[in-house]
């Protein structure tokens, strides 16, 4: 298993060249199977693998998924097989030879990679392998070298350096010196990103685990810190970045930078020398080195006088580290104790990420010396790139290729996607270097005569242009406003046919950068594109948004293939000579042949049905739920259009509408056999009138579900007989399935077909005569869906108020950054963010001119880059004119009425936090600010300087490519856990997990989800050190690809906390939950339901160690929280007055017990009733606290009658034992463990062996089903809940898409 870090060409097939272990010293150590290796044999695969690869994605087929989870690889064994290991012998100069643990599919350059990890033998890059005395192929296969087995012994042998492998060891030598400092993570280069997580855990969870068994009741320090507490109004922003102790730098060196002395002259290079670097010890001692072809040495060189003479003593060292132990004793100890440090860290705190993650906040820190990134900052980084032959990589081509590659079997489909995705993650990683140096005046553009709003750019292979509307494309649309939201509605359409992945129709690469207030769009290149006119490429779509059409009949085909997974209609359109063109798409999709003879589509922006909400058409009245609620609304720009869940869920929503009328149809002809069939015209409106919402059902009372049940069964039967088209259903039959297809709006009269025109309502389309009637239901369709939005799904959303005020002010910064040049931005922010949070009233602008006069003012250019503006405007806004331009925002584009003026107010009134606010707009704008406390409410001081802001980021939006058949697994094995298989389900999700490390890398926020399952389900299954182990994984890899206060973070905090608690790491799992708590003030506030369950778990925590009032205030907030959010009445709050009963049971206030118990038990008979399990033991429970009570008053009395001398037996009061505490969090976690006896097991097993059974055999007999006719039911929703194992039910098994 290897894990992406490095960037190289991945169409290569050796992208992994340069990509190291996932383990820290190598595979040789501890938790080297944490990644097992995996070899890929045969081709076969099961059926439901051997589908497209986008098949698994958010497209499918027609809303409905073409196989139930849980069935893909049922009763067929796993194809991926464990490849066994072997060992060999490692002999490199100067250390003990040692053994590797290898595996045969690896590469020989792995062993390199881990031998540049490795603590030992980390100083050296410039070596190779040898067997016998042959030296081993860089790119080969162990497996295909000749006598490599069990015990052979591989020498390390040095070779001469090139110039080339003389920057890659110096550049090595300079990761090894910085391989602890987190300043690459908070600058946010090199895939580098924060991780806290070690520094509540204390190091590694698994050895202190071992180390803490049985101490569960030492004393330990439970005080959470007081801006922790339920009640707190203190929000301290610091502890988000609490102090690392292995940050503290190890000063190896104080200079390590290139010579000024550099390139060698002709001469110096007849004797070796390849360059010279420049070095000044922690002992102050200055030297100059030479790099040579066989090695390091000390010359005679000085600042300012060239003697490239070696200087005394000779010493030749081929690796620098060697000859740095020489000459500095500081450095020979530092370096060691830094690599001791380096591989004691976790792997996931080291990996790179696939996509570079910025943070919000930094600490203030030094800026040292660095030659690697000042050197990257000249050459790499700054557009010079397309001058240095052969390092500009030919993207399109690398993204085509790689698309291109084989898909036939596994393994195949494996490495294509696994190619896909490194070159998108490269891809995604030049596009935003090159769009920020767009935007930062550094690349010059192709156009630079035109005004800076038409300038468009190539760096690097790519092509950049800006969002504005500069040739009136966007006239009817909105204009700059659409020109600015196209190419997020674009990346959108690149990603869902992508995801489709139909082979012979291309996309190009996008990438969409915000940036300083700009918008850039990243494309790759068609080949030839930019030597012909635009209007002599398309061959297919309208370059004037419908005016001109063309069509081609190898691009009707391509898409015709994408048709029915994206729901588009094909259609006839008319183009401006009144002739009919037929699509496949919407109008604007344009299809060109790039001169490597492939088709490419773009200009996807409305791959997706508009929203009639926001989109008024004189003389077409929407539904009443849309008129009822003041729609449609005239909206900025015409580009509004439907996410592609909504297609989704309205599709599926419709299914089950055409199931229902079907079966019901079918149920009214079989109770009047003898009369003539009610007609669905008759008996119910066609969807024009109906409501989707509201489906005709059969009555309760009078049949009984199972009949209801088969109804559809029959309906699903009859459904596949007509699509088949065998002729064996008979006319009445036909009738009722053409009546439920007319009344859903689907295409077909025989089968459902639901699909939309994307052209509908779009400005300057016309339609046929002869089309007339589709596109009148296809109107119909239209506004159906736009009534399904608002009356289905928007009701299960909340607004936040908090969201909506920082969108509004995103919309504002926006173009208030425009006008900033570049030496004002961090007045310019620093003012921003004063004037929308501070409670200064009247913050003044300090403009750029206080550091620096200049004498001369430069004349204004009109073809200045897109970031040099230099007007001043910005300086004059006030608090009062921006949250007044907010509340306009807010009103314009939302239509919600703030009732604000000031940023307190807003406070006040909405019940928001300053600190979450500035974390939202910091996050959606890219901004950087300083570490510390803000004094915000200060009506003396503005809270911001121009100091306290670090920097702007650029903020990215990007193609995320899956990897199908992993996903196919992870679904295979949640719907098995579902099902109560938890074995099963494990052995799935671990394939999952080796197959998205095969695709991904390490790092991804996929294998999060993989690993927080398998951690839960190994926690379940009682293994707790793999639980912890698993869920360890999980937060990091959380905190790095997500960020470290994400929400999924959040979480994953939490469930560690509970595994760390079922191991006895009690403190531990108060660290945990505390940070957890702070995370969630800070990104929430107290107000936020999840604060009910974070609650409940630290208050129970604390119970158990005996913390009984600490433990109440949580409890109880916990319990206030839910009353709130669940209702008095609702289960939640029943259980949170049993904790907090059972709390002042322990403190023997029985009073106070009783009275929280009898809330519960009263929520508990109202709901369940009398006989409810939860009912009759919440009665046990106050019979037991009415004793204790009682017996407590007997002994209260007796002490007031008698006195000191009263004899009075000793009063038992009960510490909590681990194991109930334990058992309420598995409740409030929603891990629910049930006891069975023997018999009950047995009947359990030989029920799920039925049922297994006869799925079998639905199965079998659905085979040849048409995908129009596979019912989309959940996993076995009723049944499952009934066939789950002994071990547990497990209702919040996480899904990937969170």
């Amino acid at each position: 298993m290897v894990i992406k870090t490095d960037e190289l060409p991945a169409a290569a097939p050796a992208d992994s060249a340069r990509e190291p272990s996932s383990q820290a010293g190598g595979k040789g150590r501890p938790g080297a199977a944490e990644l097992p290796s995996v070899m890929l044999l045969n081709g076969d695969c099961p059926e439901s693998l051997k589908k497209e690869a986008g098949a698994t994605e958010p497209p499918r087929e027609n809303g409905l998924d073409e196989a139930e989870p849980g069935e893909e690889t049922s009763g067929q064994e796993v194809i991926v097989i464990q490849d066994t290991g072997f060992s060999v012998k490692i002999l490199a100069p100067g250390i003990e030879p040692f053994s590797l643990q290898v595996s045969p599919q690896e590469m020989v350059q792995e062993i390199h990679q881990v031998l540049m990890d490795r603590e030992d033998t980390c100083h050296r890059t410039c070596f190779s392998l040898h067997l016998d005395g042959n030296m081993l192929d860089h790119f080969s296969e162990l497996r295909s070298v000749e006598g490599l087995q069990e015990g052979s012994v591989l020498r390390v042998v040095e070779e001469p350096y090139t110039v080339r492998e003389a920057r890659i060891h110096v550049r090595h030598v300079r990761d090894l010196l910085k391989s602890l400092d987190p300043s690459d993570a908070f600058n946010g280069v090199d895939c580098n990103s924060l991780s806290f997580l070690s520094v509540f855990t204390d190091g590694d969870l698994g050895d202190s685990g071992k180390r803490k068994k049985g101490l569960e009741m030492d004393p330990i320090d439970c005080t959470p810190p007081e801006y922790i507490l339920p009640g707190s109004r203190e929000r301290p922003l610091c502890p988000l970045q609490p102090q690392n102790r292995d940050w503290k730098p190890l000063q190896c060196l104080k200079v390590l930078t290139m010579s000024g002395w550099n390139p060698p002259p002709g001469n110096r290079k007849m004797h070796g020398d390849l360059m010279y670097l420049f070095v000044i010890t922690a002992e102050d001692r200055q030297v100059s080195i030479t790099a040579s072809t066989r090695g390091f040495y000390l010359n005679q060189s000085t600042a300012y006088h060239f003697n490239p003479k070696p200087a005394s003593p000779r010493f030749l060292s081929h690796s620098l580290v060697e000859l740095l132990n020489q000459i500095s004793p500081t450095f020979k100890k530092n370096f060691a104790a830094l690599q001791k440090k380096r591989v004691q860290r976790h792997p996931f705190e080291r990996i790179a990420t696939p996509f570079q993650v910025y943070s919000w906040t930094a600490p203030q820190a030094e800026h040292a010396m660095d030659c690697v990134r000042a050197e990257d900052a000249y050459t790499s980084r700054l557009g010079y790139e397309e001058h240095i032959p052969g390092q500009t990589r030919d993207w399109n081509e690398e993204l085509q290729t790689t698309r291109e590659l084989p898909r036939k079997n596994l393994p195949e489909r494996l490495l294509r996607e696994r190619a896909i995705f490194k070159v998108h993650s490269d891809f995604t990683a030049a596009a935003t270097r090159g769009a920020v140096a767009v935007i930062d005046g550094n690349v010059m553009a192709i156009n630079p005569s035109e005004e800076t709003k038409m300038q468009m750019f190539i760096w690097n292979n790519i092509f950049f242009s800006l969002g504005f509307d500069v040739r009136d494309h966007y006239k009817d649309f909105g204009g700059d406003v659409a020109a600015y939201v196209a190419p997020t509605n674009d990346l959108n359409g690149v990603r869902t046919y992508n995801a489709v992945d139909v082979e012979g129709l291309y996309t190009l690469g996008t990438v969409v950068v915000d940036y300083r207030g700009y918008r850039v769009t990243a494309q790759s290149i068609i080949p030839g594109i930019l030597e012909r006119d635009q209007e002599q490429s398309v061959i297919y779509g309208s370059i004037d948004f419908g005016k001109t059409v063309v069509s081609h009949p190898r691009y009707l085909e391509l898409l015709e293939r994408t048709s029915r997974p994206l729901k588009i209609l094909r259609h006839r359109v008319l183009n401006d000579r009144d002739e009919e063109v037929e699509l496949c798409s919407s109008v604007e999709c344009k299809g060109i042949i790039g001169n490597d003879g492939r088709h490419y589509i773009l200009d996807l922006l409305r791959t997706f049905p508009p929203d009639l909400n926001f989109l008024p058409v004189p003389g077409e009245a929407l539904p009443e739920e849309c008129t009822r609620a003041g729609f449609p609304r005239a909206h900025r720009h015409k580009l509004c259009c439907l996410r592609q869940e909504l297609v989704d869920a309205f599709v599926e929503h419709r299914y089950l509408l055409f199931m229902k009328l079907a079966a019901l149809q079918l149920m009214q002809q079989k109770a009047s056999k003898t009369e003539n069939p009610t007609s669905l015209e008759n008996g119910s409106a066609p969807s024009s009138e109906s409501k989707p919402e509201d489906p005709p059902a059969p009555e309760a009372g009078s049949e009984e579900e199972g009949s209801s049940a088969s109804g559809l069964a029959k309906v699903k039967e009859l459904a596949e007989t007509i699509a088949s088209d065998d002729g064996t259903a008979d006319p009445r039959s036909r009738e009722v399935i053409r009546n439920a297809c007319k009344a859903v709006g689907s295409i077909s009269s025989t089968a459902f077909d639901v699909r939309f025109n994307p052209d509908i309502f779009s400005p300057g389309v016309r339609f046929p005569e002869s089309c007339q009637e589709e596109v009148r239901d296809q109107k119909q369709l239209l506004k159906d869906a736009a009534a399904f939005l608002l009356s289905c799904q928007i009701p299960g959303l909340k607004i936040g108020i908090g969201e909506l005020i920082t969108r509004s002010a995103k919309h504002i910064f926006k173009t208030y950054l425009q006008g900033v040049e570049l030496s004002g931005l961090s007045a310019a922010i620093s003012h921003f963010l004063n004037c929308f949070l501070s409670s200064y009233p009247n913050p003044v602008a300090h403009l750029p001119a206080d550091e620096l006069v200049s004498k001369k003012r430069n004349r204004r250019r009109r073809n200045r880059p897109p970031g040099a503006a230099d007007n001043t405007a910005w300086a004059v806004m006030t608090p009062q004119e921006l949250w007044k331009n907010i509340c306009q925002e807010a009103k314009n584009y939302f239509d919600f009425s703030l009732e604000c003026e000031t940023v307190d107010q807003a406070v006040e009134i909405y019940g928001l936090q300053k600190i979450t606010l500035l974390r939202e707009i910091s996050l959606k704008t890219g901004i950087q600010i300083l570490l510390k406390e803000y004094s915000f409410d200060s009506r003396h001081k503005p809270a911001f300087t121009e100091e306290d802001v670090l920097n702007i980021f650029p903020v990215v939006k990007h193609v995320n490519p899956k990897a199908s058949d992993a996903f196919h697994f992870f679904q295979s094995g949640q719907a098995k856990v579902q099902q109560g298989f938890l074995k099963e389900g494990c052995e799935l999700i671990n394939e999952a997990l080796n197959l998205f490390n095969n695709v991904y890398g390490a790092m991804h926020v996929e294998i999060c989800a993989c690993l927080r399952l398998l951690a839960r389900l190994h926690y379940i299954m009682g293994d707790y050190t793999e639980a912890l182990s698993n869920q360890q994984k999980a937060v990091l890899m959380s905190e790095r690809v997500l960020g470290i206060e994400h929400p999924s973070t959040i979480q994953e905090y939490m469930h560690l906390a509970l595994y760390c608690f079922a191991s006895s790491q009690l403190s531990t799992a108060l660290s945990l939950l505390y940070r957890a708590r702070y995370l969630t003030l800070l990104v929430f506030g107290e107000d936020h339901p999840e604060m009910a369950l974070l609650d409940n778990n630290i208050g129970l925590v604390l119970h158990g160690v005996m913390e009984y009032d600490l433990s109440l205030r949580f409890l109880e907030n916990a319990l206030a929280v839910s009353t709130k959010y669940h209702g008095p009445k609702s289960l939640k709050v029943a259980l949170s007055h049993h904790l907090v009963a059972r709390v002042y049971e322990s403190k023997a206030e029985f009073r106070s017990a009783l009275q929280h118990e009898k809330e519960g038990y009263t929520i508990y008979k109202t709901q369940l009733g009398e006989d409810h399990e939860k009912t009759k033991e919440s009665s046990e429970y106050l019979k037991c606290l009415t004793q204790q009570a009682v017996a407590l008053q007997r002994t209260m009395n007796e002490i007031y009658r008698n006195g000191s001398s009263a004899n009075i037996p000793p009063l038992k009061f009960t510490a909590p034992s681990m194991a109930s505490v334990l058992e309420q969090l598995n409740v409030i976690n929603g891990i629910l463990f049930i006891p069975l006896s023997q018999k009950d097991l047995e009947n359990l097993k030989a029920e799920v062996a039925r049922r297994h059974q006869l799925q079998e055999a639905i199965k079998n007999r659905d085979k040849a089903e048409e995908p129009m006719a596979t019912v989309p039911e959940p996993a076995g929703a009723s049944e499952d809940a009934a066939s789950q194992p002994p071990a547990a039910k497990d209702p919040s098994s996480p899904s990937l898409q969170e």
